[in-house]
C-alpha cells in the first residue's frame, strides 16, 4: 500500500530535524583540511593548513566544524585562538602526529573559545618517545626538571565539550585545562608507558565547574591531577592504571609565587585503580605557602593492587636533601573516604600524614576494605588528623 502524501513530507521533515539535531545545527557548515591543501602522508607539515580552516570555521556565523578525515598528518605547533563568531568544532578522524619540536608548549593550544567540541575517534599522538631519553627526567625525579610540550592546551575555555578522542605518548602532559570554566572531558582514552615521565593524563589548573568522565587513563605520571585554583571538579568513571593515581598537589611551594593555594571540591566516584603507584592522594609542600584544600568526596573505588591507595603527604619534597622539620600551611579539612576496598600493594594502605602546623580537620572514614596482598596485615597510619570513622575498618581506623 503506498505512503500517504501528507506522511512522506513528515518522514522527510523528521529526518531533517535529526541530522540537524546531531550537528547541533542546521546552519552547520565543514572545513574540511584536506580542502586546504593538507597532505595526510605523515611527513609533511599541515599547522598552516590547519589553522586556516580553524579561522574560517571559527568566524563563520553559526556551527562550524573543521574535519580532519582520515589520514596521518604530520602538525608542528599551532594555535587555535577564538573568540569565534558562533559555535565551533574540531572533529577528528584521522591521526595527527606531532613533531620532535620542544620549543613550543602546547603542541596544539586552544584559547579564548566558547562553545568549543573537540571530538572523534581518531589519534592525537605526541611522539614522545622521540624526546624522554634526551629531554625527560628519570622516573620518579621529576620535581625540577625541563617542562616538555603538552599535547593539548585548553586555556580561557568556557562551556565546551571534549570527547571521544584517542590520545597517545604525549611529550609532557596529555591534556591540560587552565582557567576554563564548565568544560566536559568524557569517552577520552590516553596511554603511555608506565616508565615515561612527567605523562600526566588530565592536569586541570585555575578552572571551575570541570567534568572528567568515562575515561580510560594509563600513563607515567598522575591520571588526573589539579593543581591549585581549582573549584567543583567532577571525576567519575574513570579507569587509571598504570600511573600515579589522581592527585590533588603538589600545592603551596613558596618558589611559585602564590599567596594563597585553594582546592575546592572535588568528588570522585565510581572509579578503578589498577597498578598504580598511588590511589587517592592529596601532597602539600613542606615549609608551603597559606592555602586551603575543603569539601572532598571520594567514593565507590576500586583499587586492584595500588601501592598507597589512601594517601595524604603534607610534608612533601622530593628533592634528596630536604628538611623534614618545616611544616606545611595549607589547611586541609571536610574529607570523606566513602567505600574504598580492594588490594594494597603496599601495607601501609591509610596514611594520612598532616601538618601539625595546621591539622587536618572533619575527616570521615566510612566503610573502608583494603587488604594487603603481601605477608602480614594491612595497616593504617595517621598523624595531626582530626575526624570520625563509621562502617567497616580494614585495616583498623587511625583517627
Amino acid at each position: 500500500m503506498a505512503i500517504p502524501v501528507v506522511t512522506a513530507f513528515q518522514l522527510i521533515f523528521v529526518l531533517i530535524s535529526y541530522c540537524a539535531a546531531q550537528d547541533g545545527s542546521s546552519n552547520a557548515k565543514i572545513y574540511d583540511v584536506m580542502k586546504y591543501g593538507a597532505v595526510p602522508n605523515g611527513k609533511d607539515d599541515n599547522s598552516k593548513q590547519f589553522w586556516r580552516a580553524w579561522e574560517d570555521a571559527c568566524q563563520w556565523n553559526g556551527k562550524g566544524v573543521m574535519l580532519i578525515p582520515k589520514g596521518i598528518y604530520k602538525l608542528y605547533p599551532v594555535k587555535f585562538t577564538g573568540p569565534c563568531k558562533g559555535s565551533t568544532a574540531v572533529r577528528i578522524v584521522g591521526n595527527l602526529k606531532a613533531s620532535t619540536d620542544i620549543t613550543v608548549n602546547p603542541w596544539i593550544n586552544f584559547q579564548s573559545v566558547h562553545r568549543l567540541i573537540v571530538e572523534g575517534n581518531g589519534t592525537v599522538d605526541g611522539e614522545g618517545a622521540s624526546v624522554w631519553s634526551r629531554y625527560g627526567c628519570k622516573h620518579n625525579q621529576t620535581a625540577h626538571c625541563q617542562p616538555l610540550p603538552i599535547s593539548i592546551g585548553f586555556n580561557f575555555v568556557t562551556n565546551s565539550k571534549i570527547r571521544d578522542l584517542n590520545m597517545l605518548n604525549s611529550k609532557g602532559v596529555h591534556m591540560k585545562v587552565f582557567s576554563s570554566q564548565k568544560v566536559m572531558i568524557t569517552g577520552v582514552k590516553i596511554t603511555a608507558p608506565e616508565d615515561s615521565p612527567n605523562t600526566d593524563g588530565i592536569n586541570i589548573s585555575e578552572s571551575r565547574d570541570i567534568k572528567v568522565h568515562e575515561c580510560n587513563i594509563a600513563t607515567g605520571d598522575d591520571c588526573v591531577s589539579m593543581l591549585n585554583g581549582n573549584e567543583n571538579v567532577e571525576i567519575f568513571h574513570v579507569a587509571c592504571g598504570p600511573g600515579h593515581g589522581i592527585s590533588v598537589g603538589s600545592l603551596g611551594e613558596s618558589s611559585a609565587g602564590k599567596n594563597m593555594s585553594m582546592v575546592k571540591g572535588l568528588h570522585v566516584k565510581n572509579c578503578s585503580f589498577s597498578g598504580t603507584e598511588n590511589g587517592l592522594r592529596i601532597k602539600t609542600w613542606a615549609p608551603s605557602e597559606p592555602g586551603l584544600v575543603s569539601d572532598f568526596v571520594y567514593e565507590n573505588v576500586e583499587m586492584e593492587n595500588a601501592n598507597n591507595p589512601i594517601i595524604v603527604d603534607q610534608h612533601y619534597c622530593p628533592d634528596e636533601h630536604c628538611d623534614k622539620n618545616p611544616q606545611s600551611s595549607i589547611q586541609i579539612k571536610n574529607v570523606t573516604f566513602n567505600n574504598i576496598w580492594g588490594q594494597s600493594s603496599t601495607q601501609i594502605a591509610v596514611n594520612i600524614q598532616c601538618s601539625s602546623k595546621v591539622p587536618c580537620l572533619q575527616f570521615k572514614l566510612q566503610d573502608i576494605n583494603l587488604d594487603y596482598n603481601g605477608r602480614g596485615v594491612a595497616k593504617s597510619e595517621c598523624s595531626n588528623v582530626y575526624g570520625q570513622a563509621y562502617g567497616r575498618e580494614q585495616p583498623p581506623g587511625c583517627l
